[in-house]
């Protein structure tokens, strides 16, 4: 017996569930691959995508990582939303947190964790970089801040890449959202970042960190 065919067998019974349910399903979903969203979330094994939007497979294109941190020498990252946006033609690209994320916290706290800290350094930054909007919170509000916070930079960086800028600038519609996630309740925070063209990055990403206002002196 497979060690984990358990796992196997939850996959035939959930199979022959889906055929039973929605014939052809599986037939339809092998010819085609039209999402229309890229999700660009956390590692964590919390925050299914599917399962939070309520889509099924194929209609959204996932990339995953520790935080989920965009930045411009990751080519994983690039190269996932280079073929989102210019062969499967996305319309809408979701940055999604998640409050409570291990790898936000790390950095907050800074707790060592391997050699995942060279990762997350760029989180470290974040808080470097808004240190005066974080310090005089209380740390459960800091550790929610910071989740947003790194949320709203990697809106920025996949905005600013050279994948969208390039989009934008041959008219494709396609828009940058950025998400918080709550593992207490299952609810989705629209941290009201969305940008659709390069004309609205600038003031969208001003305006989205005034919402935390700095220490007073």
């Amino acid at each position: 017996m497979a060690l984990l065919q358990h796992l196997l067998d939850n996959n035939a019974a959930w199979a022959a569930r889906m055929a039973l349910q929605r014939p052809g399903f599986f037939s339809f979903l092998a010819k085609q691959q039209t999402p229309k969203y890229l999700w660009i979330g956390c590692s964590d094994s919390r925050v299914p995508a599917n399962e939070i939007t309520g889509l099924d497979p194929g209609e959204v294109f996932v990339h995953r990582n520790i935080a989920n941190v965009v930045v411009h020498s990751d080519l994983n990252a690039l190269s996932v939303i280079q073929f989102a946006v210019d062969h499967l033609k996305v319309e809408h690209i979701m940055v999604v947190g998640h409050y409570g994320c291990g790898g936000v916290l790390a950095a907050l706290r800074g707790t060592r964790v391997g050699l995942a800290d060279n990762w997350l350094r760029h989180v470290h930054d974040v808080k470097l970089r808004h240190r005066h909007r974080l310090d005089h919170l209380s740390v459960p509000e800091q550790e929610d801040t910071l989740c947003e916070m790194n949320v709203i930079e990697q809106v920025g960086n996949v905005a600013l890449s050279n994948v969208l800028q390039d989009a934008w600038a041959r008219g494709q519609k396609v828009a940058v959202h950025g998400w918080c996630y709550g593992l207490k309740d299952g609810l989705v925070k629209d941290l009201c970042v969305s940008m659709q063209g390069s004309h609205e990055v600038v003031d969208v990403f001003r305006q989205a960190f005034k919402r935390y206002p700095r220490r007073h002196a």
